[in-house]
Formats: structure tokens, sequence, C-alpha cells
């Protein structure tokens, strides 16, 4: 019973099978070979988040900075080389929602091929309390490594929306504030954590089993030595409490120049700052690397459209690409979309608030209607339902003049080869059009399918009764052959009377 219990904890252990030892020593290896042969500069991190982050310059910057020393020590640190104590850069991003923190950090991850893990910092709590742990954050990221706790180990932690953890006038502890940076505190600088939380009962379980099988279970733990952490948040506070400072230190007389903007303010953030907003100063002492993020404006929202290679048009292209449809842009929509974005007041993110606004017509109406491209104009922009309609209407009408010149090609070739005219009733016209689209098929195959024996046959009747001009209804085209064997054999028993008639008279 003991075994089948414990197959049964392993079989829940993980969704997905983990690699063999062999699997993870080969892909350590090669891990620890990338960061061996870690060689960009500062300006080569840079250039690469140029190609998809717009705007930041001083963030770029700055972050470039800091991952280059950050990873040059973890490759002295893989050599033995390392510093006895060793002082990590982590790193406080600034600025509002929408301006690209987030994708700057994420391109970071890619660009130097490690782990990352993202996460809000609203979603946890004191250790003890209801509520995520933080050191959760860095078993997530022992996941995203495969389970290899050695290349976690190197990884990226990046914490959003911590602005939110500023301590709070409440009465009683502050478990989701205060109490979450002591818990970071920690783990910004260096400690070890379990592989295995505190209230993970499988885990508990199996420890359980090893030690009634006499085994020695070591507790497994990850160092947060070389993990490097990133924290974001708005601190849309902040520049308030800046204010206030400036204009008691100008207190007495009167202060020379015009009155500074909201993110000029922001960028002269000092500690002192931080600690009145609500952060700990042993927290806020343990980001010594601060950025601040300017906001976007639409001319940057309209290069985050046109020239980022991360720009939310190329994942809309590829939708409609999956239906063979092209999707084009003009310019001058690019910009209308930009001006539009802006007042929706949340950054880049109002891009694809707009986006989705204006395409989604089309992205319902027009895959499987056949249409090859469609073109994105600021009239579409303004009213996207009206060019959806525009688009449908003259599909139908082109759809109708091609109908009927397949029609018209037929019955003029049936002409020509056989000097026999067919002419069809207007509702058996509709109701050819009507079975070639269900059939999804022309039209002009649908006759020929339909008619291919009428050239003999018709030609039989001809020959029997003269008779050269054959009109089709509805009805004739539920049953075409039956149709035609009448008429063969009505132009059959004409022909016999007619002989026998001549007989009589004779």
């Amino acid at each position: 019973m003991q075994k089948r219990l414990q197959d049964f904890v392993k079989s829940f252990g993980s969704p997905n099978p983990m690699p063999s030892e062999t699997d993870k020593e080969d892909r350590r290896e090669k891990f620890k070979e990338k960061i061996l042969q870690f060689q960009f500069t500062p300006k080569e991190i840079k250039s690469y988040l140029d190609r998809f982050v717009i705007k930041q310059e001083e963030a770029k910057k700055v972050l470039s900075v800091a991952v280059c020393d950050h990873y040059n020590q973890v490759k002295e640190a893989l050599m033995g080389r390392g510093p006895v104590h060793y002082v990590k850069q982590n790193i406080l991003l600034v600025g509002p929602s929408g301006v690209g923190k987030t994708y700057l950090v994420r391109c970071l991850a890619d660009c130097i091929g490690v782990p990352m893990v993202k996460a809000d910092a609203t979603k946890f709590s004191e250790t003890g309390y209801v509520g995520a742990d933080v050191e959760d954050l860095v078993r997530e990221l022992i996941q995203q490594a495969e389970g290899d706790t050695e290349i976690a180990q190197y990884g990226i932690v990046y914490l959003d929306e911590v602005d939110k953890l500023a301590s709070s006038n409440m009465i009683g502890r502050d478990v989701s504030g205060r109490g979450v940076q002591s818990n970071l505190l920690k783990l910004l600088e260096e400690t070890d954590v379990p592989v295995k939380a505190a209230y993970d009962v499988l885990g508990q379980m199996q420890s359980i089993f090893d030690f009634q099988r006499g085994l020695r279970s070591l507790r497994k733990t990850i160092n947060t030595r070389y993990i490097l952490f990133i924290l974001s948040g708005a601190f849309e506070k902040l520049s308030e409490i800046v204010q206030r400072r400036i204009r008691r230190s100008h207190l007495g007389f009167q202060p020379h120049g015009p009155e500074k903007v909201v993110a000029d303010l922001i960028s002269e953030a000092t500690t002192a700052d931080f600690v009145e907003y609500g952060l700990e100063p042993e927290f806020i002492g343990r980001l010594p690397v601060r950025v601040f993020c300017q906001s976007l404006d639409a001319e940057d929202l309209f290069h985050v459209l046109r020239d980022s290679e991360g720009s939310i048009l190329k994942q809309y292209k590829s939708s409609f690409a999956a239906y063979g449809i092209e999707l084009k842009f003009t310019e001058e929509a690019l910009r209308l979309i930009a001006e539009k974005a802006i007042e929706e007041g949340t950054g880049a993110r109002g891009l694809m608030t707009i986006c989705e606004k204006i395409l989604r017509p089309f992205r319902f109406e027009l895959p499987g209607t056949g249409i090859k491209e469609i073109e994105i104009d600021p009239p579409t922009v303004e009213d996207p339902e009206e060019k959806v309609l525009k688009i449908l209407k003259e599909m139908d009408e082109a759809k109708k003049t091609k109908e009927k010149e397949e029609i018209e090609q037929f019955l003029h070739e049936f002409y020509k080869s056989n000097e026999i005219r067919i002419i069809f009733q207007n509702e058996a016209i509709e109701a050819l059009k009507q079975e070639a689209q269900e059939r999804g098929i022309s039209v002009l195959d649908l006759c020929k399918e339909k008619f291919k024996n009428y050239a003999l046959g018709l030609k039989l009747v001809k020959k029997n009764n003269g008779q050269s001009v054959f009109t089709i209804s509805k009805e004739d085209l539920l049953h075409p052959d039956e149709t035609l064997n009448n008429w063969i054999a009505a132009s059959y028993k004409s022909n016999f009377l007619q002989s026998t008639e001549s007989d009589s008279c004779s």
C-alpha cells in the first residue's frame, strides 16, 4: 500500500516528465558555456533593446550597464574567481503604466538567455499568512529552468507593482506591505531558499517515505546570491512628495526657472522620498540601481507601431495571414491610432485597445470570403464598420458579376460548340448560384457538371424534331438527366408521329 501511495504521489509531482540527469547535465554545461562566453558590452545590450523598445534612452543605458556588470560577476563566479562579498545591483524601475518596463526586462532576459520569472507584488503576503510567499518567486524560477537549480540561480526575477507594497497607516500588522518588504530583504541580497515549500504536502509525504525506508533526505536549497532582482512600479504619488521636498528647500526665497513637469520631478526622487512614500529604508537601500522611465507621447506610440520589432501589428498581420489575408496600414492611419491610444491613458497598452476596436469587425466578417488584402486608412480607423460593409458590398457585387459572366461563358461555349442555344430562367440562375455557393465551387464548374450529357442529347433532339432552343427551369435543375431523357423521348415520339402521318398521306 505504501509503494502504491508513493507512486500516486510521484504521479502528481509534475505534469510533464522531468528530464533525465544526463539531459540536465548537458543543458547545464551549455548554459554555463553561454555565460562564460558572455562578452556583451553595454552598448551592444542597448542596441538590442533599441530594436524592441521605443524611447527610454536613459533607462536602457542604466539597465545595460547594470546587467553587463552583474553577468560579468556571474562569469567570474563560474570560473571560481568571484568576490567573497558580492553586492548585487538590484534594479528599481519607476514609471507610469504602459511605458515598456516589463518589456524591457523580458527583452533583457531573451538577449542574455537566462530563465526569467514575472509576478505582481500584490499577490504576496508575509510568511505565515494567507497569500503567496515571496520565496515562491525563486521556486518558480526553478520551474522555468526545468527543475535545474544550478541554472535557476543565475536567472532574473521581475516583480511588478512594488509600489503597492508601500506601508499604510493601518492599525495592526501590515502583512501585505511592510511584511512582504521584510521577506524580500533576504532574497535581494543572499539567502538559501528551500526548493520545496513548507506547505508542499507532496514534498512532506515524500520525506516521510524516505525516513521510513531509512533514507536520509537532504534539504535541497537554491542560493539567491546571483539571482538578479528587478522591481518596478508606477509610484503615482511620488512626484508630489518630491515637489514638497523641493519647495521646502526653497523656503524663504523665490525659486528660479519654470515649474518642472511630473516626469522630471520623479527622476529627482531620492531614498528619503521613497521612504516617505512607504518603502522601508532597508528595502529601498537594497535597490541601488534606480531607473526612471518617461511617459510616451503620440509620436512615440507611432514609432512603437511602425518601427519596433515587437510591434502589436505583427501579431494582427499574422492572425489575418492565417486566413490568407494580407493586412496593410497607411502611415496616416498609424499616426491616428497612436493619437487615439494616447487618449486611453494606458501608454503602449492603449495601442492594443484601439487596434482591437478597429480590427474586430474585419476579423469576424472577412475570413472565408476570399478577400486577399485589407488596407487600414484614416477613414477606416474612424469608422471600421462602414469600411467592412463597403468591402462586403463590393465583394457581393463582384461575385454577382463573376457568376453572371460564368453563366454567359457556359452558354456561349455551348452554343459555339453545338449550335444549340440554352436559356436559363431567372429562378434557375439563382438556384445555380446558391448550389454553387453551398458546394464551394464556381457556377461555371457546376454548369459543366450538371449538363455534361446535354451536348450529345440535345443534338439527337435537334436531329429528330429540329428544335435548337431549350429553356431550363428551376425544377429541371433538380434532375437534369431526367429532363434530358424526357426531351429525347419526346423528340423520338414526335419524329415517329411525323413519319406515320407522312406515310398515311402517301
